[in-house]
């Protein structure tokens, strides 16, 4: 599915925000800040930077219904990435009862990669390599020791899920898939199967917008991480070169050479990026 990695200014990614009702141990920890709530890849959740003058910006993810599960799912796995030294931020409060969930979080320095990229054009070569070598220390993460499975069976059986309540928003897919209809993704999704599964730790949706770089193009660290779990390495080599499409072939190429793919699995490609579009 298209991601949200679009040409919004800084300006336009945000919009000043009253804090949401929560408990009152959070709300006396962030009283006196000023919220902004983020534009950008929700996800159905609503998201907040926290910030005030002489302190660390914050950011507060809340969710209702499945999006709750969704905060909550990220909770788990950004505390075992902290206990496996994984790029992520730092869990401060997280609490989820009757159906909502928060989830407080330090916020990671740096600007998006999509930002640098579109601001950084003649750096695309740099900027792809930085992205191809955070990807490769994240898939080196230990499998035998992440309890998150992620795998594309049971990824399809959400999807099925979704397809049949009607949630799957066929206007948002990809350039190559528009004018496509739920089913027709189906067909051609599982017309790829069976597959060869190289099992590594994937982030679940490796995109532009949720990688962020400092002024160097040094990656600083990953956001978004409600779906990261056990699966093939390409859920994630597929939805990066993907969005690296709008920055030429070059940078796409940088991007797998820098990784140690010469030549892509194109069924593999194929398969997770039909995927993609049913979430």
């Amino acid at each position: 599915m298209s991601h949200p990695d679009d040409d919004r200014t800084v300006e336009d990614r945000e919009e000043p925000a009253v804090p949401p009702a929560m408990g009152a141990a959070l709300a006396a920890r962030l009283a006196g800040r000023r919220w902004a709530r983020n534009l950008v890849g929700q996800a159905g959740a609503s998201v907040y930077r926290i910030h005030a003058e002489g302190h660390r910006d914050l950011y507060l993810k809340h969710g209702r219904g499945e999006a709750a599960v969704s905060v909550a799912d990220e909770a788990q796995r950004l505390r075992w990435l902290a206990e496996n030294d994984g790029p992520a931020p730092a869990v401060l409060h997280a609490e989820h009862s009757a159906g909502e969930a928060w989830l407080l979080t330090s916020a990671v320095p740096g600007r998006t990669a999509h930002e640098w990229l579109t601001d950084r054009p003649s750096q695309g070569a740099q900027i792809a390599t930085a992205l191809a070598d955070a990807l490769r220390r994240l898939h080196a993460l230990p499998v035998s020791s992440c309890p998150f499975l992620a795998g594309h069976e049971r990824r399809l059986a959400e999807a099925r899920r979704r397809l049949d309540a009607g949630l799957i928003d066929e206007s948002a897919f990809d350039d190559a898939r528009q004018g496509w209809s739920a089913q027709q993704v189906w067909h051609e999704m599982t017309g790829l199967l069976p597959l060869v599964v190289d099992p590594v730790v994937c982030h679940g949706d490796y995109s532009l917008d949720n990688i962020l770089l400092d002024d160097q193009l040094r990656v600083t660290g990953l956001i978004d991480l409600s779906r990261l779990g056990v699966a093939d390495r390409y859920q994630d080599l597929a939805i990066l070169w993907n969005c690296l499409d709008e920055f030429g072939p070059e940078v796409q190429q940088r991007f797998m050479a820098t990784y140690g793919i010469d030549e892509p699995d194109e069924r593999k490609m194929r398969f997770h990026l039909c995927l993609d579009e049913c979430f």
